[in-house]
């Protein structure tokens, strides 16, 4: 989100009436859903909570010169353990060596792999360990949606640039040999005669276990015909829904499996689709940085942030039950901020990571006005009243159009490493606004 964008959001600040509440509504089988823009069951009430005063850490961001790649630091204010993961200039990396986005697995299954983009459109490995550039993955371009295999730390799955073709292919890391897992191609087509891409634009996921995919169709002009789950391990397609050109920002499988969640800024908004299509939830009348992960008791939860809400609120909403409950406010004392959530932490349940930037004070948005939450990395428990664990400050200006800037940390699946972008503070009239690198925090087992 550009700062720009931050601003019309800081506008609630003044205009808000109040919480928006998912609605649950329902339709009918496969390709015949018909979705209700304003369903009429509503969800459960929302359960109010804010994080506790002990929590609410606003501490000085100490000077830090920026540290040299592989060497273990302490971040000065919280104390976690940290390291330099890239080093673009020395690697030979185009512009920057950054992880790809909060949503985004970027750890293999044992967590000795992380996947790092560069602008050129290549996809490259690190060793997670040692710090080390490894490779420059042959395969994999740009928009490829690579997903990690959830247990086998050799392979990974991706498609062809946005989703051209409709194919799922795999991977194996070490040798370079890749297979088609899934062509829908056929499939589709017999469908909506004019698909020509299958994905989930770039910012969904599989279930936890890899098995169920929900990916949007697009015809040979970016249109919109169409939603489908997939199911990986009998290669079938388990429900269609028309869209009529209706185009979501992005979809994604819940963990689980039980859920197409499609997010977007229509009438539709974000809601969650059963498997076949056949019922459905609203979450959201718009569609925000968000990411659906489980909860403590291992049940899908969309986590998302409402601008739109009186407090700009940080939320989860229970999706089997449709519940709601406020997790803490984003609108202190006349502020706002940007954040992005990564829930890839599917084996530590009920967390989430959360890394907030581009601040903004809606009085007068020149002067420093920074809260407890801004320009940081924390760890958030997803529960009333939450337990918030800042993890670091992360050091990384994110001014007007700065996106490459932003750390967008993704969490590893046991919530022991997350990486983040920065800069480094490269924020007076930056010589190199790609000068990004990626940053890696480690820590105990919970």
């Amino acid at each position: 989100m550009s700062t720009r964008h931050l601003r019309r959001h800081a506008a609630a600040l003044t205009t808000s009436a109040g919480v928006m509440f998912a609605a649950c509504g329902g339709g009918s089988d496969g390709d015949a859903v018909t979705v209700d823009p304003e369903p009429t069951l509503a969800c459960g009430a929302s359960e109010t909570s804010t994080a506790t005063l002990a929590d609410q850490d606003n501490a000085l961001v100490p000077a830090l010169a920026k540290p040299a790649r592989g060497i273990p630091f302490t971040e000065p204010t919280y104390g976690t353990s940290m390291v330099r993961l890239t080093d673009h200039a020395a690697d030979g990396l185009s512009g920057f060596a950054r992880q790809d986005y909060s949503r985004r697995q970027a750890f293999n299954a044992n967590n000795t792999r992380v996947l790092i983009y560069s602008i050129s459109g290549h996809w490259h490995l690190y060793d997670a360990n040692t710090q080390q550039f490894v490779k420059t993955l042959s395969g994999p371009a740009a928009d490829a949606e690579i997903q990690w295999h959830p247990t086998n730390p050799d392979l990974l799955y991706y498609m062809p640039t946005n989703g051209l073709g409709m194919q799922v292919q795999e991977l194996t890391v070490s040798t370079g040999a890749t297979r088609v897992i899934g062509d829908l191609s056929a499939r589709l087509r017999a469908r909506w005669p004019t698909a020509n891409a299958a994905w989930t634009k770039s910012e969904g996921s599989p279930s936890a276990d890899g098995r169920y995919w929900c990916l949007m169709v697009d015809d040979g002009s970016w249109g919109s015909v169409g939603i489908v789950t997939w199911d990986r391990d009998t290669d079938t397609v388990l429900g269609y829904l028309s869209t009529n050109g209706d185009r979501p920002d992005h979809v994604s499988m819940s963990p689980s499996g039980s859920y197409c969640v499609v997010s977007g800024d229509s009438a539709r908004g974000t809601v969650a689709y059963s498997r076949d299509f056949s019922t459905v939830r609203k979450l959201l009348s718009k569609s925000e940085h968000s990411d659906i992960a489980l909860d403590a008791n291992g049940d899908d939860v969309f986590v998302s942030i409402d601008y739109r809400s009186s407090g700009g609120s940080l939320f989860m909403t229970h999706i089997p039950s449709c519940k709601r409950t406020e997790l803490f406010s984003t609108y202190v004392d006349q502020t706002a901020t940007a954040l992005h959530i990564s829930g890839k932490a599917y084996a530590k349940p009920g967390w989430v990571l959360v890394s907030t930037y581009a601040d903004y004070y809606a009085p007068n948005p020149d002067l420093d006005t920074r809260r407890w939450l801004h320009r940081k990395v924390m760890a958030v428990q997803l529960a009333a009243n939450p337990t918030i664990r800042h993890l670091a400050h992360h050091r990384s200006y994110v001014g007007e159009d700065t996106y490459w800037a932003e750390p967008q940390a993704s969490v590893n699946r046991d919530f022991t490493r997350v990486v983040f972008n920065s800069d480094w503070g490269n924020d007076t009239a930056p010589t190199d606004p790609l000068d990004i690198d990626t940053y890696m925090i480690s820590l105990p087992a919970w």
